[in-house]
């Protein structure tokens, strides 16, 4: 981790006032320890902490408002960079001299934790402040997939002309956001990148805590970019169960060709789940193997089977996927290869650009 490498990032903290973008996944493993807690304790001047969606501690559900506060722990004051406020502003930034940003990422475009590097990136090259990024392993590193997002379908949900699948490290994503002028004013961040040893984009790595309360394990998280795509339509995709991100349903899909079943009941990542109480007629994805591609087949076939094609879609829908065309070519009746292919010209464009700011191989 990069967090653990405190001797090369020690000096650029010394005698400043440092601001942390952190959540419950800023932890050093070697130390056993929160890394908030550990700059403490190596006497870092930590005076404020920025948190991205599900707050400080990791608990907020999907796009709950997350509130200011101080951290009941070491009494630093918590700024939430999600609700209204998703870019820090000038006031929440006085007195800060350097910025840390410590988040593990999933390696999905639609996973809110880059949107919050971006605008932390471009409210402190606004005022000159240096970002430092520990850097953290992509679970889903080993590939890149999907459509690539179109600037009109640009949201909090995904900023920036990648595809769904991007297969860098936050540090990596962080110097690309940086170098292609994707900032406001195409201003630059004056930015540092503290790189893990021995990285590879293959080496698997399995998170030791969740990065957000429905994203459970290994195997939610690996399925999550091809699963998140539910959330724009009306099938559940697990949440209001322990399975979250593993299985999908609803009510209406039919029993024939979905013997699987879950009722889906209110918990602690999603306080009104789609379907609440009602026995959801699904698949369980438990068991397939690691994916190494965005499966389309589960999507396209309950679209066929869902009895609701109308009204199968919603506006959400669109925002995940960066464009209106996957959404028009699931309505035409194209296969999950054909829509591939057409993925292929904008992937190999997106890798060129990619290869610029790899750290690891």
């Amino acid at each position: 981790m990069g967090a653990e490498q405190f001797h090369l990032y020690a000096e650029l903290l010394k005698g400043r006032n440092v601001g942390v973008v952190a959540n419950q996944t800023s932890f050093l493993g070697k130390e056993n320890q929160h890394l908030v807690d550990f700059l403490i304790l190596k006497k870092v001047s930590v005076k404020k902490v920025f948190a991205p969606e599900h707050g400080f501690r990791g608990t907020a559900d999907a796009g709950e408002h997350v509130k200011d506060g101080v951290d009941s722990k070491t009494g630093v004051p918590l700024i939430s960079l999600y609700g209204s406020n998703k870019k820090p502003s000038l006031e929440q930034l006085k007195g800060i001299d350097v910025m840390v940003f410590d988040i593990q990422d999933v390696g999905a475009r639609f996973y809110t934790y880059i949107s919050t590097l971006h605008y932390v990136m471009e409210a402190c090259a606004e005022l000159g402040i240096p970002v430092i990024v520990l850097d953290r392993p992509n679970p889903n590193g080993h590939y890149i997939d999907g459509p690539i997002l179109e600037k009109e379908h640009q949201s909090f949900v995904g900023m920036h002309p990648v595809p769904v699948v991007h297969g860098m490290t936050i540090g990596e994503y962080a110097k690309m956001i940086n170098g292609e002028g994707w900032l406001n004013n195409k201003i630059e961040c004056q930015l540092t990148v503290i790189k893990m040893e021995n990285y590879t984009h293959q080496t698997p790595y399995s998170l030791p805590i969740k990065p957000s309360p429905n994203l459970p394990n290994d195997k939610s998280i690996n399925l999550y970019p091809s699963l998140c795509f539910f959330e724009g339509t009306f099938i559940n995709a697990g949440r209001g169960t322990d399975m979250q991100f593993q299985v999908f349903g609803a009510p209406s899909l039919p029993a024939s060709k979905y013997p699987f079943t879950y009722t889906p009941q209110p918990n602690e990542g999603s306080k009104d789940p789609k379907f609440k109480g009602q026995l959801c007629h699904g698949k369980d994805l438990r068991n397939e193997p690691r994916l190494s591609n965005i499966n389309l087949e589960w999507l396209i076939e309950s679209y066929n089977a869902s009895g609701r094609k109308k009204d199968f879609f919603n506006s959400f829908f669109v925002k995940l996927a960066g464009t209106k065309q996957l959404q028009q070519q699931i309505e035409k009746g194209m296969s999950a290869e054909a829509i591939r292919d057409s993925w292929k010209g904008g992937l190999e464009k997106f890798e060129k650009v990619r290869e610029k700011y790899l750290s690891y191989p």
